[in-house]
């Protein structure tokens, strides 16, 4: 069965990067070698990768990976370090903000 990952690296300039992939050693590695020209990461090496999560289904990895690239940088961080009251209240914290 072939799997597909979600991940987030962390770069040298303590941004966050949130990717997809079907083979995350090879990708982790991609990243710290600079193999793409125009990749965010770049310019921003060395990379760790700091959380991934695996599924079966591509579909739903792409869903969540697009779901995790539109968080702040804190609920990354809440995620990261599996602090699940802190990834609900900052949700919370989003929903009150923008129904204002």
């Amino acid at each position: 069965m072939k799997m597909f990952y979600v991940y987030i690296v962390e770069c040298a300039d303590n941004s966050y990067y949130t990717g997809f992939t079907s083979n995350l050693e090879k990708r982790i590695n991609e990243h710290n070698s600079g193999a793409y020209d125009n990749a965010y990461t770049l310019k921003r090496r060395p990379v760790s990768l700091m959380w991934h999560e695996r599924f079966t289904d591509p579909n739903q990895a792409i869903k969540i990976e697009k779901q995790i690239k539109g968080w702040s940088r804190r609920k990354k961080k809440a995620l990261i370090e599996e602090k699940w009251e802190d990834l609900i209240e900052f949700s919370k914290n989003y929903r009150n903000r923008t129904s204002n």
